[in-house]
C-alpha cells in the first residue's frame, strides 16, 4: 500500500510534466562567434546580447504559436573567427534543428557560412560588414548593422572634413572584413581629395608592424587607416608611438572597443578614431536602460555589438508573434516587411537584407574607453 501511495504521486508528476512539455514549443537560437582566441571578448559580448534578449523573452508572457508557448533556447558555438570552423558550426546548427542564427561576427566566416544557412532554410543575422555577404540573393540573410560601404566612407569623410587630413597610409589584415573596409575607405578618401601614400598588408595574427609603420613614416603620412581588429590595432598604436609616428590611427567598428584601450594602454587616446555602425547608445531612449540591465546581468558594460544582437533577437521574436509561425521562411519574409524599434534605433530591411537606414558614429578614446565624437 505504501509503495502504491508513492508511485501514484510520481506518476501524476510525470503526467503533468508531459502535459507541460506538450504545450511548449522550443525554438533554438544559434550563436556563432569567436568565443575563444584574440577576439573572444567580442564573441562573448555578442552572446551576452542574445542571452539577455532570450532571458527577457522567456520571462515575459510567452508567445503563442498554434496554442503552444514558445520557449527560446540558446545554443552557442565557437567558430574561432575561422571560415572552416564557421562552416562546421553551421552544419552543427543544421543537424541540431536550429532555425535562427545570430552571427557570425567575422565577415570571412559569414560569407561561406551564409550559403549553408540559406540552403538549410535557416535565418542568419550577422554583423559582418563586407558588402559581399548580402550580394548573393539569399532571402534569409540579414546584416544588422551598417556595411563597410557606409562605415569606411564615414571615416574617410570625417578625416577629410573634420580632421583636415591630407596624406593617408592604409594597412589591411587581408581578412574579408579588413580588405572590404579598407577598399571602401580608399574609394571615399580619394573622392574626398585625400592622397593615399601607400597600401600595406599584414595578417590578423601579426604583432610586429614596425617595418610597415617605418615605411609609412618615411612617406610623411598624417593618418593611417587600419582595416583589421583590436588585437592588432592596439599594438600598432603602441608601435606608432615608439617610432615617433605622430599620425592618427583610424579604423572601423572593430577598433571601437574597450579592448583597444585595454591592450593599447596610454598609446590609445585622442590619436585613435574609429567608426561604429549605429547611433550613440546612451543618447537613445532605451539605451541607458539596456546598458543598466546588461551590466546588472553580466557585471560589465556592453561592448560594440551586444545591443544590435539583442535587438535582432527581439525582432525575430516580434516576427514570430506577428506571423504566428516559427517557420524561418515565414519569419524571413516578415523581417523584410516589418519594422522594429530597437535600443539602438529602428530596424527595417531592404530586399537584399541590408538595413534601409543606419547611423554611423565616430568615436575616439578617453581613459581607455571609446567616447562618441559625432553621429
Amino acid at each position: 500500500m505504501q509503495s502504491n501511495q508513492l508511485i501514484a504521486p510520481a506518476l501524476a508528476a510525470l503526467l503533468l510534466c508531459g502535459a507541460a512539455s506538450a504545450d511548449e514549443l522550443v525554438v533554438k537560437i544559434g550563436l556563432s562567434g569567436p568565443l575563444s582566441g584574440a577576439n573572444a571578448f567580442a564573441g562573448k559580448d555578442n552572446e551576452n546580447g542574445v542571452r539577455l534578449a532570450l532571458e527577457e523573452l522567456n520571462a515575459k508572457k510567452p508567445l503563442l504559436v498554434s496554442g503552444k508557448a514558445v520557449k527560446f533556447v540558446l545554443m552557442s558555438e565557437d567558430d574561432q573567427g575561422d571560415p572552416k570552423a564557421g562552416v562546421s558550426v553551421a552544419q552543427k546548427f543544421v543537424d541540431a534543428g536550429v532555425k535562427f542564427v545570430l552571427g557570425p561576427y567575422n565577415s570571412g566566416v559569414a560569407i561561406p557560412a551564409s550559403r549553408l544557412y540559406n540552403d538549410a532554410g535557416i535565418v542568419m543575422s550577422t554583423v559582418g560588414t563586407n558588402p559581399k555577404i548580402t550580394q548573393s540573393g539569399y532571402r534569409s540573410v540579414f546584416r544588422i548593422v551598417a556595411s563597410d560601404t557606409q562605415v569606411g566612407s564615414a571615416v574617410a569623410s570625417y578625416a577629410a572634413r573634420q580632421l583636415k587630413v591630407k596624406n593617408v597610409g592604409v594597412i589591411d589584415d587581408r581578412t574579408a572584413f579588413g580588405q572590404g573596409i579598407a577598399t571602401e575607405f580608399i574609394r571615399q578618401a580619394k573622392a574626398s581629395g585625400l592622397a593615399i601614400a601607400g597600401h600595406e598588408f599584414t595578417t590578423d595574427k601579426a604583432t610586429d608592424f614596425s617595418a610597415i609603420l617605418t615605411a609609412l613614416k618615411a612617406k610623411k603620412v598624417d593618418a593611417i587607416f587600419f582595416g583589421g581588429y583590436a588585437p592588432q590595432g592596439a599594438p600598432m598604436a603602441r608601435q606608432m608611438k615608439q617610432l615617433g609616428l605622430n599620425a592618427r590611427l583610424l579604423g572601423g567598428d572593430t577598433l571601437c572597443s574597450a579592448e583597444m584601450g585595454k591592450l593599447g594602454g596610454e598609446a590609445v587616446g585622442a590619436n585613435v578614431l574609429c567608426a561604429q555602425a549605429g547611433a550613440m547608445l546612451d543618447k537613445q531612449a532605451a539605451g541607458p536602460a539596456f546598458q543598466a540591465r546588461y551590466k546588472a546581468r553580466f557585471k560589465q558594460n556592453p561592448d560594440v555589438y551586444a545591443a544590435p544582437f539583442y535587438d535582432q533577437a527581439m525582432f525575430i521574436a516580434q516576427a514570430i508573434g506577428a506571423t504566428g509561425s516559427t517557420d524561418p521562411s515565414v519569419v524571413a519574409t516578415a523581417l523584410h516587411s516589418m519594422r522594429h524599434q530597437g535600443v539602438v534605433g529602428p530596424y527595417a530591411y531592404d530586399e537584399a537584407g541590408n538595413l534601409k537606414t543606419s547611423s554611423v558614429t565616430i568615436y575616439t578614446f578617453k581613459d581607455g574607453l571609446p567616447v562618441p565624437l559625432a553621429n
